[in-house]
């Protein structure tokens, strides 16, 4: 099993020896144990959230995302299912392509975002998120009971890792007799990583950066191996380990949406600005009629990226006011310094009205009002290969 439960309530994954061995500092992340940051010493550089960031976006860095979420829909009637349950169209995808989608309740708000993988024509996978695993379950099996399929809770099978950074296709291809390099983004395969055969190779992930997902399996001691010798095979591109600190500030410069954050139970899907992963030509979807309602009566709040001009940061929460600091306006949903970017940014729901670009709005930081302007989004975009 992937998982264990111990006396804390919380839960663990097969590699949690290991982060406890590297000296990981642990939080409790949606009712997992799981790492934040490590700290200095692996392969005797320094350590810490922001060098771990760094690794990612100039070379590599390896997480452990074991606590996501997999939920296999088989049957017949598998894309039925799926067409009704999500919002992307997934009669596009073809066997080996997976996209970016999400499952929402009938007011068009969300339980979940999702990547659903096509592993063939009567079976997928969506990879759903660690706090909302039994949720996001229970609503899928009560969904698709009319259909004929079986809906079933895969994730404690696998030890998910995440290979990320421009460095992380070299990296792999050590490790692995499957072509990496025909491996287009949000596409999978299989192939002999570490010895071991039939292992899904998917090129996606949560930073904005290039880089694969591996699924192995979830015993301690082959989870232990894989993630010892992709570290090894690692250190001459100057791998880190890293944690669930960097993955957060990663996905914000990337404008990658966190469930509870940007996107929530109250929350839609225009609100949230994913109009392009939704496709209203499909006839029918949970959450469709809402959505178009919305469409026609319009929104009274947008998501918006800031960059803070005055001194401070935004942090999640925080209240944020027009240029006077006397109408309260929004809130912010994440809020960060950017470590790659060397910028102070966030994330925040504004009215409409003031989303334009290089709109001033003052956020309240510590009983202050802080000066921040609306900037384009998302604030970091990997370059093109040449």
């Amino acid at each position: 099993m992937a998982t264990t439960v111990e006396a804390t309530g919380l839960r663990k994954t097969a590699l949690h020896p290991v982060h406890r061995a590297l000296g990981a500092k642990m939080v409790d992340f949606g009712g997992w144990d799981m790492p934040v940051e490590y700290p200095a010493g692996f392969g005797g550089k320094p350590g810490g959230l922001i060098q771990e960031h760094l690794a990612v976006r100039t070379g590599v860095g390896l997480f452990d995302v074991s606590h996501m979420g997999d939920i296999r829909i088989s049957g017949q009637q598998a894309l039925e299912a799926v067409q009704h349950i999500s919002m992307n169209d997934a009669s596009k995808l073809q066997p080996g392509q997976a996209h970016y989608s999400a499952l929402l309740y009938p007011q068009g708000t969300f339980v979940d975002d999702v990547i659903v993988h096509k592993m063939a024509d009567d079976d997928y996978l969506l990879v759903i998120n660690a706090g909302t695993r039994e949720k996001d379950f229970g609503w899928v099996r009560d969904n698709v009971k009319h259909f004929d399929v079986k809906a079933e809770d895969v994730g404690d099978k696998y030890t998910q890792l995440a290979i990320q950074g421009p460095r992380a296709q070299e990296l792999l291809q050590k490790l692995t007799d499957a072509d990496l390099a025909k491996i287009r983004n949000y596409w999978f395969a299989y192939g002999t990583v570490c010895g071991l055969k039939n292992t899904l190779i998917a090129r996606t992930g949560y930073t904005a950066e290039d880089g694969f997902e591996i699924y192995v399996p979830s015993d301690e001691a082959t989870s232990r191996r894989v993630w010892n010798e992709v570290l090894e095979a690692g250190k001459q591109f100057g791998i880190l380990p890293c944690g669930l600190g960097a993955r957060n500030t990663l996905r914000l410069e990337g404008k990658m949406a966190l469930y509870g954050h940007e996107i929530s139970n109250e929350i839609t899907v225009w609100e949230a600005g994913l109009d392009r992963f939704v496709k209203m030509e499909k006839p029918e979807f949970i959450g469709r009629a809402a959505l178009e309602k919305q469409r026609s009566t319009g929104i009274r709040r947008t998501l918006v990226g800031l960059e803070m001009v005055d001194r401070g940061i935004a942090r999640d929460g925080y209240k944020v006011f027009d240029e006077r600091g006397s109408d309260e306006l929004g809130y912010v949903t994440s809020g960060s310094p950017a470590p790659f970017l060397k910028k102070n940014i966030a994330l925040a729901y504004v009215p409409p009205h003031f989303s334009s670009l290089d709109t001033t709005v003052t956020v309240e930081v510590r009983g202050q009002k802080i000066k921040a302007k609306v900037v384009p989004t998302p604030f970091y975009k990997r370059p093109r290969k040449s």
